[in-house]
């Protein structure tokens, strides 16, 4: 499953007080932001935007299992970006029984990949593995 999307741009830039939210160095609050904003417009239901230590989490309304993206920085290239979805695997388990992630996660991708093209506020995206 493509697992990390890698992209350029000077669009979104750390907020004064996001070091006092995630690790010295990391931000992404702008971007989770600007993602929380443009996916209900797709379908999605934002449930929350919140800091962790690696940047930021957008967690979506979905049963039977959790779905987020995360977002952040990426310190070696400037002006570097990298969303992922979680889950990242093919089959989770929760309570004795297996989901099949695999067309949430590829829907919630693309959805993903086609906001951030049509922003017009990225360059060089590119899926990794």
């Amino acid at each position: 499953m493509r697992s990390q999307l890698e992209f350029i741009s000077d669009a979104f830039p750390p907020n004064p007080d996001e070091e006092n939210t995630v690790n010295p160095g990391r931000f992404g609050e702008s971007l989770a932001r600007f993602l929380a904003a443009q996916l209900p417009l797709h379908g999605y239901q934002v449930r929350n935007v919140y800091a962790e230590d690696w940047g930021w989490c957008v967690e979506l309304h979905h049963e039977p299992f959790a779905l987020w993206i995360g977002c952040g920085n990426q310190e070696e290239t400037e002006n570097g970006f990298l969303c992922f979805v979680e889950p990242s695997r093919p089959f989770i388990r929760k309570w004795f029984r297996k989901y099949d992630t695999r067309s949430i996660v590829d829907q919630l991708r693309t959805t993903m990949e086609r906001i951030l093209q049509d922003s017009g506020k990225i360059r060089e995206l590119r899926w990794v593995e």
